[in-house]
Formats: C-alpha cells, structure tokens, sequence
C-alpha cells in the first residue's frame, strides 16, 4: 500500500550517508514520496564530523510552510535539529499544519559516532517541552537516551527502566529505545508504550560499517506506520530493515562506511536473474557424459543473492542434481531455500569474500585434484578428524566448520576446498566460483572436459 508523501526535517550529510541523503534512499526504496526541509550543512566524511552550519530558522520555516501548505506530507519524521531556535521553528509549524491524522517521528540526533555534538545543550530542554509532545514516537539511541535521563544504561535491565522513564519525560504514545551500542549482545531494542513495554530482538552483524543506521531505523519506520502498520509490526518490519542495510554497507572511504538502502532492493532484483544463471548452468551440464562428477550422495549446484544471509537467499536444485545414464538429470527446476548443504558453503565463502556466491560439490577423486593443480587452480583441504567434538553433534556445523577453517588456512576463497571424509562421511571436491557458469566450468575442466 502507497504510504503517500513524507517528510524528513534534516540536516545534510555531505558524505551521503546519514541526514536528509539516508533517509531520501530509505524513502525510495521503501516505495514512498520523499521530501525535505534542510536544518543544516555538515562537513563530513566516513572518518567523522568537521564542521556543522545550521540553517538560518527563518529560512527553516520558510522551507516547512512550502511543503506543507502544498504537498502535505503524511508522515513526518525530524532528524538533526542543531540548536534551539530551530528546534522552536519546526514545533511551531508543526503545531500550526499538521493534523491529528499526521504521524510524526522524532529521532533526536544529539551526537555523531565520533563525539561530535549535533544538537546545542540548550535545545534539549525545548526539544523535550516543545516537540515531543506532538510526536507518534521517539527514537532515542542509548548514548541519547542517558543525556536525557541523566543516567548510564548498560544493560537490558537499565534500557527497559530507561524507555519506561523516556515516555514519562517524552509525553508521546511510543519511545523506542535503540540497543544498538549495547556491547557483546544482538542488539535488542525496547518499545514503550502505555500498555507495557516489548523487546525487539535483532542479530548483530560483524562490521564497523554502520553509518546512518539511526536515520535508516526512523526513516523506515516512518515508511512502515505512514502504511498503516501498527507500532509494534512498523518497529519489528524497520529493525529487520535496518539489519538488512547494515549486512550490505557500502565500506568507502577509510572510516566507517555507510549502511546501505538499496542492498534491500539489489536481492529482490537478483531473485530471477539468479534462477536463470542456474538454469544457463545446467543447460551446460545436461548434454554432457558427466557422470563420473557425481559422488555418491549426489550432487547439487547453488547460488546465492549478492546480500545473501541465510539459506532462504540461496537458490539450488531440490532432490540434488543425480547421475542418469552417462550423463545427469534434475528432480525439478531451481528454487529458493532448497539445500542448506550447499547454502551453507557458500554463505560461508560469502562471510569471507562476498564475490563467491556459487558453489557444487562433486566427486571425490585424485585425478581431479592433480587435475586442479595442473590448471592453476587454488585449492584448500580440511580433515574432519581435526574437527571439535562440539561441532560433530550440532546439526549442520560440520560443512561451516570445515569450509571455514580451508578458506582461513588459504587466505583466500579457494577454487577448491576438499577433504578425504571420515567414518559414515563421503569424501568430497567443493568448487567454488562468483557464479554457476563458472564453477561449471572449473567442473568440467577437472572432469577432462575442455
């Protein structure tokens, strides 16, 4: 459902990752109209905050009469307000144009990841007594939420208090209280509302690349409730968001990268092009006399989404590729979510270079090694007697045990990762590749095929 226009009150990020640029790219993605009413200039890059020029307020408000009296946005979010006065002009045309049906977010954006204060100490108490009143919800991060509480939160416990005390002080139906600074935890956010208070649990994902993820939170979630989704579905739907941007940040400049939007929309782009490169794959193998790649437990060919994270997001064949005759044969086209064996070697190829996003397994055999080494490709081995007793009797850990432990004794992904088995266990010949066709190829190419 189209959210209709919104609005973002903002400053501009000149590095593109945070301010009025996140949250237009969220805007878009999300499927929404977007506008803007700039607050102030930053100069900044990925390795912080260099300098701030708020706008002049008169002009601030010049901008907001224009795009409410005519475009009359549904929802509205604010970001980095700067000092008092502006903060003072924003409430005052808010409370002058919007109406009860208006939502409006209030992220506060006190201070930069560097320490670089982005609103004046004199704000916050006009930001408490002018703004947040009018406010749907507050999205308070932790650091911004102990300026306001005057308190440490370090732990779940202290952050359920904290939203609880925030909604007393904000006056508005829902705070949101972000956990992402919360250390050797996932992050888990706490919502607070007058019936009770609800934690949104997340995975935390392994980078320093996490630029915007405030604004990219608020702004989606903005998106979500100007859909009609209720608080609690809107904030769980933009925390999800969020992770996924965070898994595909844009790691430029020599600081900390940007989230990334438009990973979000790159996967859903890719889902058929990926079914065809597979399809193309097999269309290679299937004329073929290449029987003899096939191991016993059969064979099967993956790849995956550029954002790819689960096994969800690899595509494969169900049932496996089997031996037919002297060539193959497949049980049915490729799908989504089909093989967690091959989705697990790949999705541990891809935590190391996020380029290797295909992968087959097949016979095992020396001549193919030698074969390998002949051809210049780079190979790797594991052996599963080396493997710990706890990862044998977790379900499904032995393959990211291994693959992982070849990869990081290469350096690198390998064209080949191998090992000779053990007791009950086949042993197998993993190619690895940037897509199907290739690895295919390098299959092929082992198999005497030129």
């Amino acid at each position: 459902m189209n959210s209709g226009p919104v609005l973002t009150i903002a400053g501009s990020d000149s590095g593109g990752g945070a301010g009025l640029q996140q949250d237009l790219k969220v805007f878009t993605v999300l499927g929404s109209y977007g506008s803007s009413v700039v607050t102030a200039l930053t100069a900044q890059n990925t390795i912080g905050v260099h300098a701030v020029d708020p706008v002049d307020p008169d002009f601030v408000g010049k901008q907001l009469d224009a795009v409410l009296e005519d475009i009359r946005p549904t929802a509205i979010k604010t970001g980095m307000l700067a000092n008092a006065e502006i903060v003072e002009i924003v409430a005052d045309r808010l409370g002058r144009h919007i109406n009860k049906d208006t939502i409006l977010v209030v992220d506060p954006v006190m201070v930069s990841k560097n320490g670089h204060r982005l609103l004046e100490q004199d704000a916050v108490d006009v930001l408490r007594t002018r703004l947040l009143p009018l406010a749907d919800v507050f999205t308070p991060n932790i650091p911004e939420a102990e300026v306001l509480l005057g308190q440490r939160i370090q732990t779940l416990d202290e952050m359920r208090r904290g939203a609880t005390d925030l909604l007393k002080i904000a006056d508005c139906p829902s705070v949101i209280l972000k956990g992402g600074h919360l250390r050797n935890q996932d992050p888990v956010d706490v919502l607070a509302r007058e019936e009770g208070v609800l934690e949104i649990t997340g995975t935390r994902v392994p980078t320093r690349h996490t630029h915007g993820t405030g604004c990219t939170f608020s702004a989606a979630l903005l998106v979500f409730l100007a859909r009609g989704l209720g608080i609690v579905n809107a904030a769980q739907k933009a925390k999800e968001f969020v992770t996924r941007a965070i898994r595909g940040a844009v790691p430029v400049g020599k600081g900390i990268g940007p989230t990334n939007p438009l990973s979000v929309i790159e996967d859903n782009i890719a889902r058929y092009p990926v079914i065809e490169a597979l399809e193309k794959a097999w269309k290679r193998l299937l004329p073929l006399p290449c029987r003899s790649l096939v191991p016993e437990v059969q064979m099967n060919l993956g790849y995956a989404l550029p954002w790819a994270s689960s096994v969800q997001d690899v595509a494969a064949f169900p049932g496996r590729i089997v031996g037919l005759e002297e060539g193959v044969a497949r049980i049915r086209g490729p799908a989504y979510g089909v093989s967690s064996h091959v989705a697990r070697i790949i999705l541990t190829a891809m935590g190391h270079d996020r380029g290797y996003r295909s992968a087959m397994n097949i016979r095992y055999d020396l001549g193919y090694l030698k074969r390998a080494q002949d051809l210049g490709y780079s190979v790797a081995e594991f052996s599963r007697k080396d493997e710990p007793e706890k990862v044998k009797f977790k379900e499904g850990s032995t393959l990211v045990w291994g693959v992982k432990r070849a990869i990081e004794g290469a350096g690198m992904v390998p064209d080949i990762v191998h090992d000779a088995g053990d007791i009950g266990k086949e042993p197998i010949i993993r190619v690895l590749g940037h897509d199907p066709l290739e690895v295919v190829d390098k299959a092929l190419r082992l198999a005497g095929f030129s």
